[in-house]
């Protein structure tokens, strides 16, 4: 639907666009400013949920599902914060919860099948942090890629994953050492 929209908006003139008049074209219903603003942010959103995941076909799946969602509550971007942190916050939530929503389907499996061999070659290729990230326990990767990475405070992190702001720390804490560990 949205990802999937023709390449005529792409060869406008931008540059008498603004992200700001983007948004507010957008949250009239025009898709053509909310191509430009999925075109601007596509690259964020996609490292975010890969590094979240750590799986090229679930960060692709949770990049779309995120900008489907911002489209549908685009009208409650108020603009208290940036537009790109709206769109993270919605991005990190639609990573959790299909994370939440897998961890729910596999549990009773004893045994949790290989892992695909492109996946493991995808990850080959991948520079040595990207790889250690990718190799931290979920709940430690997913606390340092929003507060090492992206710069989220331990609050903001604690309540986007609900968990204590303790036990946030101590995650951080622990993918740091592991991080280090790692990459020494």
């Amino acid at each position: 639907m949205l990802l999937s929209m023709s390449h005529t908006a792409a060869n406008e003139d931008h540059a008498s666009i603004s992200m700001d008049d983007d948004i507010a074209l957008a949250t009239a219903g025009n898709t053509q400013a909310y191509e430009r603003l999925y075109r601007r942010y596509n690259g964020q959103i996609y490292a975010l949920c890969l590094r979240m995941t750590a799986n090229q076909q679930a960060a692709e799946d949770a990049t779309q599902d995120a900008f489907i969602k911002a489209w549908r509550k685009l009208s409650s971007f108020r603009g208290d914060a940036a537009f790109s942190s709206w769109l993270h916050r919605i991005a990190v939530n639609v990573v959790l919860t299909a994370i939440r929503k897998n961890k729910r389907e596999l549990e009773g499996l004893k045994e949790l099948p290989a892992e695909d061999a492109a996946v493991t070659q995808q990850q080959e290729h991948l520079p040595d942090i990207e790889q250690a990230i990718a190799g931290l326990p979920a709940r430690a990767r997913h606390v340092f890629v929003l507060v090492g990475v992206y710069g989220y405070t331990h609050e903001q992190a604690a309540e986007t994953m609900d968990i204590a702001v303790g036990t946030c720390k101590a995650h951080l804490h622990r993918a740091r050492q592991m991080l280090a560990t790692q990459l020494d």
